[in-house]
C-alpha cells in the first residue's frame, strides 16, 4: 500500500488528493500544512475584508473533505526537510513523515524588500496580503480615517486596495512601474483602469519607489514624502522553493517538472504556484500562480503518483477580476499584431493579439461576455483563418467557430 505525503494545503494540494482517490481509494495521504486552517480559497481574503464573504464560505472544500478522503491533516506544522534517499519529510517539531509519493504543493510567500528604515514603522501598522492570517489583521486595523499606504499596484496591492475601500480615509498606492497592473496590462488599458480608480478617489505614485521610512513617513526615490497611518507590503510573491533546490530538485524561478508533474527527484512531483508551467501562448516555461492551473497541475500529480497516466497541458496565463466596479479579463501573452476594439457608448476595451496566424493573448475592459472563447481559442491553438475571426472579435458567438471546433469548444467554454 502506498504512502502519500503532499506539502501545502491549497489548490493543488485539494487536486492532489482528489487525484489519487481516483485511483486509489485505501493507500494513507498526509497533509502538511504551516496554516492551521481547512482549506480556503485565497483570492477570496480582499472579499472577506470587504465583507463579502465569511470564512465558512471561504473554505475550499466541505468540513468532512480529509475525513471522507482518509487524509491525516498535520495542521499548523512545517516541513522543513525533505530526504529523498530515506523517502521522509522532517517537520518543524522534529517528527519525521515517511512517504512513497510526494507531492511538493507549497505555493508562494510575500516578498518583503529590504527597505531602509522598514524596522521603524511598527508592526501593528505594517502588513503583508497573502494569508488569512494576513487578512484577520488587517481587518481588525482598518478603521475610518485612516491613511493607508500600499506599497504595489499589482493585483494583490490594487485587490487590497478595493476591499478596504471606503473603510478607511486615504488610499495611496506606490509601484516602481510606470503603470498599474504592469504583470497583465500593457500602457493604454493600465491608464483606463487608472483613470477608472482614481475617479473613485484613490492615488497613485508611479514610476517611483519607496527609498525609506521614517515611523509613519514614506520617503520615495523622487523625494515625496507621503504619510501614512498603515502602510501594506505587496510588492510580490515569491516562489517557495528552497526545500527542493535542497533535495536536489531543479530549480529556476520555480521548481521545473515535466508533462506528468515529475521533478524529476525519485518520488516526488510538484504541482502549484511553486511550480514552472509550459505555457502555450508563447512557447515558454514560466510560473502560472493561477488557482485552475495549481488544481489541475495538483489533479494531475495525483493521477500519476497513484499510478496512472496524466499530463498537464495547454496552460495559458489568465485574470478575470473585478476592481470597484470595472471588470479586467486577460489571457495569453501580448506577442505579434495587436486589434484594438473601443466603444465608448457601453465603456469596453479590448486588446486581441495575434501572431503566427494563432491568437496569442488578449486584454478585455469592461462586462466581460463569452471572453472563455477566446482562451479556449488561444488554448487550443486553433488557426484563425480557419474560423470567422473577424465576426467572433466583434460579437463572440460559438457560431462564428467552423463544424470541426464547435463541439471541442463547447466541452471547455
Amino acid at each position: 500500500m502506498k504512502r502519500y505525503v503532499i506539502i501545502g494545503n491549497g489548490a493543488a494540494t485539494i487536486g492532489a488528493v482528489e487525484g489519487i482517490r481516483r485511483l486509489d481509494s485505501e493507500g494513507p495521504i498526509t497533509i502538511i500544512s504551516s496554516e492551521p486552517y481547512h482549506t480556503y480559497a485565497r483570492p477570496l481574503i480582499s472579499y472577506y475584508i470587504e465583507g463579502k464573504t465569511d470564512r465558512e464560505r471561504m473554505k475550499y472544500r466541505p468540513d468532512d473533505f480529509y475525513e471522507k478522503n482518509d487524509c491525516e491533516f498535520l495542521a499548523g506544522k512545517t516541513a522543513v526537510k525533505i530526504d529523498p534517499a530515506a523517502k521522509s519529510v522532517t517537520l518543524d517539531d522534529g517528527s519525521v513523515v515517511s512517504y512513497d509519493k510526494l507531492c511538493y504543493a507549497a505555493g508562494s510567500s510575500s516578498f518583503i524588500p529590504a527597505f531602509r528604515g522598514l524596522e521603524t514603522v511598527s508592526e501593528s501598522d505594517r502588513f503583508t496580503f497573502m494569508t488569512l492570517d494576513d487578512a484577520e489583521r488587517l481587518k481588525a486595523r482598518i478603521e475610518p480615517g485612516l491613511s493607508v499606504l500600499i506599497v504595489g499596484a499589482g493585483l494583490i496591492g490594487l485587490k487590497c486596495a478595493e476591499c478596504i475601500y471606503g473603510k478607511v480615509g486615504a488610499i495611496t498606492v506606490v509601484d516602481l512601474a510606470p503603470r498599474i497592473l504592469s504583470s497583465i496590462l500593457e500602457e493604454k488599458s493600465a491608464s483606463i483602469v487608472q483613470r477608472h480608480l482614481e475617479g473613485k478617489g484613490l492615488n497613485f505614485i508611479l514610476n517611483d519607489s519607496v527609498d525609506e521610512f521614517h515611523g509613519h513617513i514614506a520617503i520615495m526615490k523622487s523625494g515625496i514624502r507621503q504619510f501614512f497611518d498603515i502602510v501594506v507590503l505587496a510588492v510580490g510573491v515569491r516562489p517557495n522553493v528552497a526545500l527542493m533546490k535542497e533535495a536536489g530538485a531543479r530549480v529556476n524561478r520555480g521548481v521545473s517538472t515535466d508533462r506528468h508533474m515529475y521533478t524529476g527527484v525519485d518520488g516526488i512531483y510538484a504541482a502549484g504556484d511553486c511550480t514552472e508551467t509550459f505555457d502555450v501562448s508563447c512557447g515558454e516555461t514560466r510560473i502560472l500562480a493561477l488557482m485552475p492551473n495549481a488544481y489541475m497541475q495538483g489533479e494531475c500529480a495525483g493521477i500519476n503518483m497513484a499510478g496512472g497516466d496524466c499530463d498537464f497541458e495547454n496552460a495559458v496565463p489568465m485574470n478575470a477580476i473585478k476592481l470597484l466596479g470595472l471588470h479586467i479579463s486577460t489571457a495569453g501573452s501580448y506577442i505579434g499584431d495587436v486589434i484594438e476594439r473601443e466603444n465608448t457608448a457601453d465603456s469596453t476595451y479590448t486588446r486581441f493579439y495575434v501572431d503566427g496566424g494563432l491568437l496569442r493573448g488578449y486584454i478585455m475592459l469592461g462586462e466581460p461576455y463569452r471572453n472563455g472563447i477566446y482562451t479556449s481559442i488561444i488554448r487550443n491553438q486553433i488557426p484563425i483563418d480557419k474560423i470567422d475571426f473577424e465576426t467572433l472579435i466583434k460579437s463572440p458567438s460559438i457560431s462564428a467557430m467552423g463544424e470541426s471546433y464547435i463541439c471541442q469548444l463547447e466541452r471547455k467554454v
